[in-house]
């Protein structure tokens, strides 16, 4: 089995991702106040702007480990519009993506007055993202015509849509992405067909009153990736306490595929689903957002004992809002 093979299979048993997909991954960069890299319907739709910065890195105990960085900002236009870009870059051993999206959103309020929250949302994201595949340090003395010795790339356009809909201390979310068939000739159609869709379903509530000093906020995530029918959810849990500076919160994901990965463990064939748990800490100092997050993989069949490190550094500014909303609603106010 050449070079190429052999790594696809290492990244579809051991990736957090779940599966290849195009664009950014979905790791765990919404869970560290950063909704609008999944949602593009959530551009603009806080009583504040958002600038924030990630970065993420994978097994630091490995050679060419998955890394990413992404650069995302959103804001109020007036009463009911929303802007938003989003530029990344993404590796991942010898394949990697870099790209940039820009996002229009709409809002409607349905709210009694301006401090009561009871909006709807819709977004919509278009994308290009150049796919590149790095096949100069591939082994070519054992001859496979799959494999060209050169930095293949190629370039494509898709589309991301969503909406959201944030009453009080509830917000939920669905979004599309990849919403256009598009062919590569990167990989073969085995490994990379032109049906990217995934879909995206969260949910949250906020425990908590207005001016409760504590607010406790459950939430989940689901996954499915229409062509193979791969399923994922989030399970995640989130603390908060005000400060006389802003605030500090920490909270835990659990992520756990529904679907199985089969490997052999000595003469024995057994299936493993991924599964990842990632605390989060993190502080808003006035208008200055800092959070870092930790991901472990739990399962038998992982590249190496180290774990998953994420940084996200942010700015808060006033927008189109010049009050916060009367709710105990973190993605908001």
């Amino acid at each position: 089995m050449n070079l190429k093979k052999i790594y696809l299979i290492l990244l579809i048993i051991s990736s957090p991702a779940i599966f290849a997909q195009d664009g950014i991954p979905v790791y765990a960069d919404y869970f560290s106040s950063n909704l609008y890299l999944l949602h593009p319907s959530m551009a603009g739709a806080a009583s504040y702007n958002q600038i924030r910065l990630t970065a993420r890195k994978q097994w630091f105990d490995q050679q060419d480990a998955p890394n990413l960085q992404t650069l995302s900002f959103n804001a109020r236009l007036g009463d009911r519009s929303g802007i938003g870009a989003i530029v990344f870059n993404d590796k991942n051993g010898y394949h990697s993506q870099t790209g940039g999206y820009i996002t229009y959103a709409h809002h409607i309020m349905f709210s009694r007055s301006d401090a009561d929250l009871n909006q709807l949302s819709f977004g919509l994201s278009a994308g290009l993202i150049q796919s590149r595949l790095d096949e100069t340090n591939f082994d070519l003395t054992d001859f496979d015509p799959v494999i060209a010795g050169i930095i293949q790339s190629t370039s494509y356009f898709n589309v991301d849509a969503g909406v959201s809909y944030n009453f009080l201390n509830f917000s939920g979310h669905f979004t599309v992405k990849n919403l256009i068939f598009q062919n590569r000739s990167i990989y073969t159609e085995k490994f990379e067909p032109n049906n990217q869709r995934l879909y995206l379903l969260s949910m949250a509530y906020a425990i908590g009153n207005y001016s409760s000093t504590w607010t406790y906020e459950p939430s989940f995530l689901f996954q499915f990736k229409e062509r193979t029918g791969e399923q994922a959810v989030d399970l995640n849990f989130k603390a908060y306490r005000k400060m006389d500076f802003g605030k500090v919160w920490g909270g835990i994901s659990y992520r756990r595929s529904f679907d199985g990965t089969e490997f052999l463990n000595g003469n024995e064939v057994k299936t493993q689903k991924l599964q990842l748990i990632s605390p989060v800490i993190g502080v808003t100092y006035n208008q200055f957002v800092f959070a870092y997050t930790y991901s472990y993989q739990v399962g038998n069949v992982r590249f190496g004992s180290g774990g998953f490190h994420q940084i996200t550094l942010g700015y808060d500014f006033l927008g189109g809002r010049p009050e916060p909303y009367d709710c105990n609603c973190p993605a908001i106010n």
